[in-house]
């Protein structure tokens, strides 16, 4: 069973960094793409960027663009976000979700989160 397992969030001020990090275990897989999703409290979830594990192309949402940066290691099986200039709007847990085939299926998994929070 594949697994991913975010780490990295914490309190951090306004205009800082943090990087987080999402590693994908578990079996013998392959992955296709990885995303970064993130919901704030009383929002819907938002997209946050993308990255195409094979090309390594990325695609990043209009709300951080310029700020955020996602990268991949191939081999460590891991996902990256750094995220720089943060502002308190970008409070919320974050999420990744994988684009995995493990056996013969392809499917999405999610990790369980990481919270961060931006203070003013």
């Amino acid at each position: 069973q594949v697994q991913l397992v975010e780490s990295g969030g914490r309190l951090v001020q306004a205009g800082g960094s943090l990087r987080l990090s999402c590693v994908a275990s578990g079996g013998t897989f392959s992955i296709y793409a990885m995303r970064w999703f993130r919901r704030a409290p009383g929002k819907e979830r938002e997209f946050v960027a993308a990255i195409n594990w094979s090309t390594g192309s990325t695609y990043t949402g209009d709300s951080v663009k310029g700020r955020f940066t996602i990268s991949r290691d191939n081999v460590e099986n891991t996902v990256y976000l750094q995220m720089n200039s943060l502002k308190p709007e970008d409070t919320a847990v974050y999420y990744c979700r994988g684009q995995v085939r493990a056996g013969v299926s392809v499917s999405d998994y999610w990790g369980q989160g990481t919270q961060v929070t931006v203070s003013s």
